[in-house]
């Protein structure tokens, strides 16, 4: 006990130290940009130089996790500290409902200019944050000349709280690739057509340059900020590939979380500890000196950052309900670090999102080759139905089964961990007063329509498309 208030006190002296000098700060956002798409995670078709440059020099979170896996509601639950149910933004979109208190400025409160560039929040509700300062730029090179501009001619005394985010890689693909479609790797429940690598390769190119935007912001924030800053680099969910953004398996929800600051987060840590993204404003207020709110569904990890601890969470929900039109598939999902549970709250409806339906040439459209391969291969009309009808529940052995493609729901065996994980998931969402939103209206599995692949491309002599059905199996088993 002497021993364990003995370090008490030491924590609670460095924090106090930290507080005295607060650090600048700076929190770099890319979008729609899964974990493992990076070299820094494992991915070596995907070079990230600055990732990895970044990391050695400070620490490596390997198992971070948005709040929800579309852009508004990611983005609102960081900002806010509250899961989606909680702070009123839900659906992709929309905003925090009124009066729902905005944590940037407990940031302000303890003596920061915050200030934003680029997108952090939802682009159309970023003015209503009460930032200090809102930047332009969208593209990696604009953001580069403001953010640089703005530092070279900042006159403050302020510690500085500096936003900056990309819209690398969210679709559309538009940049010149520099990579060879012949050489992507591709998730082995995707499909291999020509249209699907060289979509594949269009991502790689904008993953290099917001790695590349990365390095500038280092360099930049050296310069001008100085020795005492703490730069994090993260993004608000995983990439918009089938199975990944509007999806909670781990393709959807586990993010890049890197962090360097010299002479307090050690060089070249790496860190298994289960965090979320409402975590991440209660973290940049305690090292900053200010008050964390209470009530939030976040808290801090600082602890975590600076090695005072080595754990933060044991369980991981996340919330997913729709995007407008495109996208109504409301779903929730409870995960350990063995384990996860997918709660597909109406199985009934079919899952579509901008990819599937738009299959425009620069974001989906790789679709129409999809389509058609279910027509020839079992394989790939295993993977097509998936895609589009899910189970009410799955569960994943997420420990040794990365890609989530063996759904044990069903399997007698798992019975226990089935019910013990459903108890967890439902108990949370009556804390969170979840009210299981439908925020459009939703296609129909037993209803025809042209979100089904055989519909695409295929018109009679008319010009109008085709009304097929075909009737769809439940895909619970392992898709090869």
């Amino acid at each position: 006990m002497v021993l364990l208030a003995a370090c008490g006190c030491l924590t609670v002296a460095s924090m106090l130290a930290r507080a005295a000098d607060p650090p600048n700060i700076v929190v770099y956002l890319s979008d729609d940009h899964s974990q493992c798409d990076s070299s820094l995670y494992g991915n070596d078709h995907i070079p990230t130089p600055n990732f990895e440059r970044l990391a050695a020099d400070g620490i490596v979170f390997t198992h971070a996790f948005v709040a929800s896996p579309s852009c508004a509601p990611s983005r609102a639950a960081m900002l806010t500290g509250l899961m989606p149910a909680r702070n009123g933004a839900e659906a992709n979109h929309t905003r925090p409902n009124p009066g729902v208190p905005i944590l940037t400025r407990d940031l302000q409160s303890a003596g920061y200019e915050v200030v934003a560039f680029g997108k952090v929040a939802h682009n159309r509700y970023i003015e209503e944050y009460g930032l200090d300062y809102l930047g332009k730029g969208k593209t990696c090179d604009e953001l580069r000349e403001s953010v640089e501009a703005f530092l070279a001619s900042r006159n403050s005394d302020k510690p500085l709280c500096l936003f900056v985010g990309t819209t690398n890689p969210h679709v559309p693909w538009t940049a010149e690739s520099t990579f060879d479609p012949a050489d992507v790797e591709l998730p082995p429940h995707h499909l291999d057509t020509p249209a699907t690598r060289r979509h594949r390769a269009a991502y790689y190119q904008e993953i290099k340059e917001l790695d590349a935007l990365l390095g500038d912001l280092r360099e930049l924030a050296a310069e001008h900020l100085g020795r005492n800053t703490l730069l994090m680099h993260t993004s608000d969910h995983g990439s918009q590939w089938p199975f990944g953004k509007w999806n909670l398996y781990d393709y959807g929800i586990r993010v890049p979380l890197i962090a360097m600051w010299p002479g307090e987060i050690e060089a070249g840590a790496k860190s298994d500890a289960m965090l979320s993204w409402v975590d991440l404003l209660p973290t940049l207020i305690e090292i900053g000196g200010g008050a964390v709110p209470t009530g939030l569904d976040g808290r801090s990890f600082a602890g975590v950052l600076l090695g005072e601890a080595s754990t933060h969470r044991d369980r991981i929900f996340t919330t997913h309900t729709g995007d407008g039109r495109k996208n109504i598939y409301p779903m929730r999902s409870v995960r350990s670090r063995e384990w996860k549970l997918i709660h597909n709250l109406h199985p009934e409806y079919a899952h579509t999102n901008h990819s599937d339906l738009d299959r425009k040439p620069l974001a989906g459209g790789y679709w129409h080759e999809w389509a058609a391969a279910t027509e020839r291969s079992e394989r790939a009309r295993r993977v097509v139905d998936r895609y589009f009808e899910r189970p009410e529940w799955e569960l994943f052995r997420v420990a040794d089964d990365k890609w989530e493609r063996d759904n044990l729901a069903d399997d007698p065996a798992y019975a226990s961990t089935l019910a013990s994980l459903q108890q967890e998931l439902d108990a949370w969402m009556k804390e969170q007063g979840d009210q299981r939103t439908v925020n459009a209206q939703p296609r129909l599995l037993s209803e025809p329509g042209e979100w089904r692949p055989e519909f695409f491309g295929q018109r009679d002599s008319t010009g109008r498309e085709k009304r097929k059905r075909r009737q769809m199996t439940p895909t619970s088993a392992r898709v090869e």
